[in-house]
């Protein structure tokens, strides 16, 4: 009860210090499944450009595998800081429960279709005859461990909403420590190549998700998971999925998106632009999870209080969560535009690949500083349980605006490959001012209501 009640007294700087600074090296080691994955076979010899191009294509994959993570992990943590804060616990463990069997039957789902279809799959998301083997190597294993990908990943979120940021942190930074030491044992020590890193990483999927159920039954708990709660109840079904389809929509999108611009990247830069663009990803990746880390940490904060209807709390953790990610943005920014070949080397050495990659993250990353306003106002409008307006904005920036900038930019004049790279600062551009007006207008009713 005592991690509930903070919630709606403690100072909100010292909240969301204590909630989103381990929600942070949550994503950032969340990542680093993926990042680490990427360096090591970026680096396998003879090998290195084109299998870091496979690795590409399955990102639209591996997308998918995250958005329905989010759609159960992010519905359910935010459902249970809004019952908790009405002081409906009952209601937050059935939520819990519930998302143990969603987790286990999606995953289950993602496995199967996925490895029926998965050489048409690759191919429709822009792999080459020479950049198949590759992908089909890497995804296939990956999708044998989708249950325990969206068991670990969904239920860690939970663990937040429970009041232990911590715990949750320490059982990501396990897998991916676990992670690391297994790709470099099997990629080069065995000798298994992309096939060692996927093995590495469903391995350190499976400690994850073990530590994560022995956290919910090993009684350290606040909320409980019960047996009786992991009957599904169509009721609590859409309350998770009404909040989390905000998430997993804009993680459906970028999938979307990711094939979209795939296609593009082959079309006007061939298979190594897809390369490039998996590299450039992978950097700002680095400066986005903590943002997203920051928007995990504040969604039990502003849940709560939005639920007790303390809505000057509201508004103080969101203001402060928006000028920690500025921050964040502007030196990320500021970073890549002085030294980006030695973040690139650590990647791949080959010039070719580097000189595209060079030229495509100076370009990409041009909207970094402010797009912090676009992601945590989504979030924000997402976390007092305003779905479908959270929805729109995910959609605005990630496919109503980037996807047609795609199609069309690279077309403009001589652009070509210059038109990708640009799509993704026009579509920041226009989505953080929209997101900025609508922002703006919740926080100023706070006013009336008060």
């Amino acid at each position: 009860m005592m991690g509930e009640q903070i919630l709606g007294t403690e100072r909100i700087r010292n909240l969301l210090i204590k909630y989103s600074i381990p929600a942070i090296i949550g994503m950032l080691v969340n990542s680093l499944y993926n990042i680490v994955d990427r360096i090591f076979i970026g680096n396998i010899e003879g090998v290195g450009p084109l299998a870091i191009t496979g690795l590409g294509i399955t990102l639209p994959i591996m997308t998918v595998i995250l958005a329905f993570g989010m759609l159960v992990g992010i519905g359910t943590t935010t459902n249970i800081s809004i019952r908790l804060g009405e002081g409906r616990r009952d209601l937050a463990e059935k939520l819990i429960g519930n998302a143990v069997t969603l987790a286990v039957i999606i995953g289950f789902l993602i496995m199967v279709i996925g490895l029926i279809f998965i050489d048409k799959i690759l191919v429709i998301f822009g792999a080459s005859e020479t950049t198949l083997i590759y992908a089909k190597a890497y995804i296939r294993i990956i999708l044998l461990g989708a249950i325990p990908n969206m068991l670990s990943f969904s239920l860690n979120h939970s663990i937040r909403g429970d009041g232990s940021p911590k715990t949750s942190a320490g059982i990501m930074i396990a897998g991916c420590l676990t992670n690391i030491v297994l790709d470099a044992l099997l990629i080069f020590g065995l000798g298994m190549g992309i096939e060692g890193a996927a093995i590495a990483t469903v391995i350190s999927q499976c400690l994850t998700m073990v530590l994560t159920l022995k956290y919910y039954l090993g009684g350290k708990s606040n909320l409980k998971l019960k047996k009786e709660n992991l009957k599904l109840n169509p009721k609590f079904v859409k309350m998770v999925f009404a909040i989390g389809v905000s998430p997993f929509a804009m993680q459906l999108a970028a999938s979307m998106v990711q094939v979209i611009s795939n296609n593009s990247l082959k079309m006007y830069g061939g298979d190594l632009a897809i390369g490039a663009m998996t590299t450039i990803n992978s950097i700002s990746m680095l400066f986005l999870m903590p943002i997203f880390g920051i928007n995990q940490g504040s969604q039990p904060i502003i849940g709560f209080n939005y639920g007790a209807e303390k809505y000057d709390r509201v508004r103080k953790t969101y203001i402060a969560s928006l000028g920690a990610a500025t921050i964040i943005l502007v030196i990320g920014r500021a970073v890549i535009m002085i030294c980006p070949e030695p973040i690139i080397a650590v990647f791949n050495r080959d010039k070719e690949l580097m000189d595209i990659t060079v030229h495509g993250i100076r370009l990409q990353l041009m909207m970094m500083p402010i797009v912090g306003l676009s992601i945590t106002g989504t979030n924000f409008i997402q976390s007092i349980g305003k779905a479908k307006k959270a929805m729109v904005l995910s959609l605005l920036r990630q496919v109503i605006l980037l996807v047609p900038a795609i199609l069309i930019l690279p077309r403009i004049g001589n652009l070509a490959l210059t038109g990708v790279w640009i799509a993704q600062p026009f579509s920041d551009l226009i989505s953080t001012v929209i997101t900025g007006v609508i922002v703006f207008r919740e926080i100023k009713s706070y006013k009336n209501i008060a």
